[in-house]
């Protein structure tokens, strides 16, 4: 019994404890420092607590700080988009105001007439 209570105790060790040869990697090296921090030096102060309070000048108005954000917001200091709505009436009216002449539109790419080669091969199109 006292046997395999220290037989388990070395196959225990032998998990815990390799040889150098058996390490590969950078652990290996002799001048290996763990990446991981210690609990005490991972976060010493707390991100919420300030080392010094800070000071906003609040005494004179043209120097008090403004933290409201839509005075800094340009995207909100343009002029309100102005819109119509159209109703039928008034789009029947338009459209008879409205003229068009042939020199509004573009020209027209094509300006003459395919000629087809009857004498290309298979004689143009099969039927």
């Amino acid at each position: 019994m006292a046997k395999s209570a220290s037989n388990s105790l070395m196959q225990t060790m032998k998990r815990f404890i390799k040889k150098p040869w058996e390490i590969t990697g950078p652990s290996a090296d002799p001048e290996y420092k763990s990446a991981l921090p210690l609990a005490t030096e991972y976060r010493v102060f707390c991100p919420a607590t300030t080392k010094e309070n800070p000071a906003v000048p609040a005494s004179l108005p043209e120097t008090v700080y403004d933290i409201k954000y839509f005075t800094r917001d340009q995207r909100r200091n343009r002029p309100p988009i102005r819109r119509t709505v159209l109703k039928k009436a008034d789009a029947e009216k338009l459209m008879k105001e409205q003229t068009f002449a042939v020199s509004d539109f573009p020209p027209v790419y094509l300006t003459s007439a395919v000629e087809e080669d009857i004498n290309a091969r298979g004689g143009g199109y099969q039927h």
